[in-house]
């Protein structure tokens, strides 16, 4: 009788050990965006005005 006890012991330690230990964390908060103003799509429209400033200015 006092094996059965170890073996059914022994199954349910396991089952609760592989219960708590298969929880999945969940990921990390990313950190926030930098401060400032946001240049996706304004670094190249500002090249290009650049561009065109320093070709009208050279032809002047």
């Amino acid at each position: 009788m006092m094996n059965k006890k170890n073996t059914l012991t022994f199954f349910l330690l396991l089952l609760f050990i592989s219960t708590v230990t298969g929880q999945m964390v969940p990921p990390p908060v990313p950190p926030p965006p930098p401060p400032g103003l946001p240049l996706d799509g304004g670094v190249l429209f500002l090249f290009l005005s650049g561009l065109i400033y320093g070709a009208a200015k050279l032809k002047q």
